[in-house]
């Protein structure tokens, strides 16, 4: 979970410094999952894109789109926040299934 973590939070702090001008905040929240939220001061929200095989660039959304649960934009008054929300071991939803031989 800590390489995907550090992958997530990674690609969202890359885009900020890439396109957002001013300071950034990076927060993680631990509660049911694992939260991570990049804040910038760009109201401009990301889109997922499906990079062709030449595309040199556009995959960090997609990568988080299928490395995540749920990820989102939300606006605020001075820019937004993208968050990304991981499952964490042990908790429901990451049920191991139980085979009839135990």
């Amino acid at each position: 979970m800590a390489f995907t973590t550090e992958l997530i939070v990674s690609e969202l702090v890359t885009n900020a410094i890439r396109y957002a001008p001013g300071t950034i905040q990076v927060r993680l929240i631990r509660d049911r999952t694992l939260i991570c939220e990049v804040t910038d001061g760009s109201s401009a929200a990301p889109h997922l894109r499906h990079p062709r095989t030449t595309d040199e660039g556009g995959r960090g959304l997609l990568l988080i789109a299928q490395l995540t649960d749920r990820w989102g934009t939300r606006h605020t008054r001075r820019g937004k926040t993208i968050w990304a929300e991981q499952q964490l071991p042990g908790h429901p939803g990451d049920a191991v299934p139980v085979t009839p031989d135990g």
